[in-house]
């Protein structure tokens, strides 16, 4: 409640927190706008792997040319981050293998990180922020975008004294969209490809979302930061408006849908038949928790709380994220406080790569949000168990053999690089945390 107060102190001594961007697509530039007007703070360096890019994203989101000059601009992420007197980086690439190597420059150059690649974060992010905790600088999650925005909702209400029961976000799903692809994803959109390319969609970037992906990988954040734990199944993606929260997403043993307390979903703004469910969360994230007593239950009806039919169960929720204008909150929290807006404190969730259709050995995975695979949720300690293949890892590699639609792939399955950095660090990670990943209870973190 104090970060404004704090930026005003550093703006007027003279010496703003300062800022590297590595990133000028979309939540980059919604940051940049917003870091304009914000007191105490300055961006001084931009990364991105077309220079011109960032300029003219500079320039869309507001800063006049005197304003932009000021800035410099390169299309090394190191180079950036070694820039003198950066205290930040902010991570935007979206880039897994990116995102990771810019991590760990980071952390050897003594700079907070802010990682708005969750994956990244969903790849190697335990370890990440364990190699940031021990070098004295601050690893986070990116305000604005919905983990850390469900991490701070399940803060408060472990802080009030409630026991998170659930926590997620709300989504467009129906089953039908896990095949699709960067081709038919505006069809699903209700928009043309023409009006997508014009307004800079990234159709690739935009299917993930559409496919469950995004879900998967942002649910696995979520459980690695706040000890929530996946469901054996993965997301179920329940149609739910914010007023069936309570009576829904609870364990089952009480009337709910969830196998067990303590757990993460995700629900959907459509029904499976079709059509759009009412006072729906699709923007949104929310959070259920459970009164310890009847006395606070009875706090919550004085109080017109939405709850079950019991009393005892409650729901909160915020309607919209805004993603890339928010994220000056990380900003400041990490370079003013030394604190994350949500980190991974342990490995319980992963994002997993699921056949969208028959594979043929020979094939040439491309990734998230693209025509081969999308991607579960599944218990950290399952995808180990079952060497499955992170999504992370899915792009650039060919298939060792045929996979049938459906099946999660396996490293098996593929013809992986190992020596790779990204897959030397999610084996790092794998090898440092695994023997812990089925430690799921709210709170949980390896030792």
């Amino acid at each position: 409640m104090n970060l404004h107060r704090l930026l005003t102190a550093r703006a007027a001594e003279g010496r703003p927190i300062r800022v590297a961007l590595i990133g000028a697509g979309k939540f980059g530039t919604m940051f940049l706008a917003q870091a304009r007007a914000t007191p105490g703070m300055t961006v001084a360096v931009i990364a991105d792997l077309d220079p011109a890019r960032a300029r003219v994203s500079l320039g869309r989101a507001g800063w006049t040319d005197d304003e932009a000059a000021g800035v410099a601009l390169t299309d090394d992420g190191r180079a950036a981050i070694e820039a003198d007197g950066i205290e930040v980086v902010v991570e935007a690439t979206g880039a897994p293998a990116a995102g990771i190597a810019h991590a760990l420059d980071a952390i050897a150059a003594g700079r907070h990180l802010v990682m708005v690649n969750v994956e990244a974060d969903v790849l190697a992010g335990p370890l990440l922020a364990r190699r940031a905790a021990v070098a004295g600088v601050v690893y986070s999650l990116a305000y604005g975008d919905q983990p850390a925005l469900i991490c701070e909702q399940v803060d408060w209400a472990r802080a009030s004294g409630f026991e998170v029961v659930c926590a997620g976000k709300g989504t467009k799903y129906r089953p039908h969209y896990h095949a699709s692809t960067p081709e038919t994803v505006w069809d699903h959109y209700g928009i043309t490809a023409e009006r997508a390319a014009a307004a800079g969609m990234n159709p690739q970037m935009f299917n993930s979302f559409l496919d469950g992906t995004k879900s998967a990988i942002e649910m696995a954040a979520v459980a690695n930061a706040t000890g929530l734990a996946p469901a054996p199944d993965g997301l179920t993606f329940p149609p739910l408006g914010t007023g069936e929260l309570a009576a829904n997403l609870k364990p089952r043993a009480d009337g709910g849908l969830l196998p067990h307390d303590g757990a993460v979903e995700v629900i959907s703004c459509e029904r499976r038949e079709g059509g759009l469910v009412a006072d729906d969360l699709r923007w949104g994230v929310y959070v259920t928790f459970r009164a310890p007593d009847d006395y606070t239950a009875r706090c919550f009806a004085e109080y017109g709380l939405p709850t079950d039919q019991s009393g005892r169960y409650a729901a909160l929720w915020r309607p919209y994220h805004l993603i890339g204008l928010e994220l000056g909150i990380s900003v400041a929290s990490v370079a003013l406080r030394g604190e994350a807006t949500g980190a991974a404190t342990g490995w319980r969730g992963d994002a997993v790569a699921v056949a969208k259709r028959d594979l043929a050995a020979g094939e040439v995975l491309d990734g998230e949000g693209g025509y081969t695979v999308w991607g579960r949720l599944m218990p950290a300690a399952d995808s180990l168990a079952a060497g499955a293949l992170p999504i992370g890892l899915a792009q650039g590699c060919a298939l060792a053999r045929p996979v049938a639609e459906g099946a999660v792939l396996t490293r098996a399955d593929v013809a992986l690089d190992d020596d790779a950095p990204a897959a030397r660090t999610r084996a790092e990670m794998e090898a440092l945390f695994g023997a812990h990943a089925d430690e799921t209870s709210q709170g949980a973190s390896p030792s």
